[in-house]
């Protein structure tokens, strides 16, 4: 077991250091959300109502909505800085004998271990409990969130059992409360010799979870009937490319100044029409024809090198087919 608290029990003037474990575990059979067509896991995402951007655990905080729709946030830091002595301390505040305490009250076992060095007060307290008969009422705080807690003694160790607050516990309000029902002294008589038949002492063990039994079987026979099929891998490694698919696109969008991809080539407009803006201005109309003038010249002057270059390749090309041609006339001449 792994423990979730620790800190001390406090009774009177003598500290107990202990850890805190869950008692209890859940044995149900567990189930994945699956598409009913392929079998593929339904993910679910955490995403912003406003920007519609996936929000990493970490930038998570809590937020309490006031009356008048205003909201206030608190982060981590706001619930550690809150002043609770049961933070990290189990006070012992009252003795009462354990038939007091209505079982609807009850909300959470957990079991003390003592640390090492607290060993001997521990047995101290959980041997006075004993002999006491009694149960010690205390406050605890785990996950920032502060209980009342009834510690008692159970097979040699200290049993602590978180309860809810008394205006947690709803009140039954049903209108055949406030009627005169009349009951039969025979019937009564009848119900009461029925429950004496079915006294007994209290054994767990002799109770089974039906409907767990019952599932079970029921995916065994779908396996032994063949109605199995395998994992979807690719749909989970679609799922991770989606995933990173979309972290390289806020990552772009953010090296870009934070606007989503399909805003970027909207920016380009007012560029256009601050262009626009300037050629209206007095100074661009000034200097337009100058330009379109200097554009029309260096394009001639492109045009003019460009034919100067080709009438200078078609010189070098008859020059080169006339000495090819006077090649042949020297040779017989020499031969002569």
């Amino acid at each position: 077991m792994r423990s979730i608290w620790r800190g001390a029990v406090s009774f009177g003037l003598v500290s107990i250091g202990v850890k805190l474990y869950t008692a209890t575990e859940d044995h149900d059979i567990r189930f994945n959300q699956v598409h009913a067509v392929d079998g593929g896991r339904i993910k679910y995402r955490r995403v912003c109502s406003i920007d519609g951007a996936e929000v990493e655990y970490s930038e998570i905080a809590k937020g309490y909505e006031l009356p008048d729709g205003q909201l206030v946030v608190l982060t981590d830091e706001d619930f550690e800085e809150l002043p609770l002595a049961s933070r990290r301390e189990i006070e012992v505040l009252q003795f009462v004998d354990q038939d007091e305490i209505d079982p609807i009250q009850y909300e959470k076992t957990y079991y003390l271990e003592p640390d090492p060095s607290a060993t001997r007060p521990y047995v101290l307290l959980r041997d006075a409990l004993e002999n006491a008969g009694r149960v010690a009422i205390t406050k605890i705080a785990i996950r920032s969130r502060e209980s009342l807690a009834a510690l008692r003694v159970k097979d040699g160790v200290m049993v602590l059992h978180t309860m809810r607050w008394p205006d947690e516990i709803r009140r039954p309000d049903f209108a055949f409360l406030d009627e005169d029902v009349a009951v039969r002294p025979q019937e009564l008589q009848m119900a009461e010799a029925l429950i004496g038949s079915m006294t007994g002492a209290f054994e767990p063990t002799e109770f089974t979870d039906d409907y767990r039994e019952a599932m079970a079987q029921l995916l065994e026979a779908k396996q032994s009937g063949g109605e199995v099929q395998p994992l979807p891998e690719t749909a989970d490694s679609g799922a991770a490319v989606v995933d990173l698919m979309s972290a390289l696109r806020r990552s772009v969008e953010a090296a870009r100044g934070g606007a989503p991809a399909e805003e970027v080539p909207a920016r380009r407009a007012p560029a256009k029409k601050a262009t626009a803006a300037k050629k209206a201005t007095p100074a661009a109309d000034d200097e337009a024809p100058a330009r379109r003038t200097t554009a029309r010249k260096t394009t001639a002057a492109k045009k003019t090198t460009a034919a100067g270059k080709a009438t200078t390749a078609e010189k070098t090309t008859a020059a080169k087919k006339a000495t090819a041609a006077k090649a042949p006339a020297k040779r017989s001449r020499r031969t002569a």
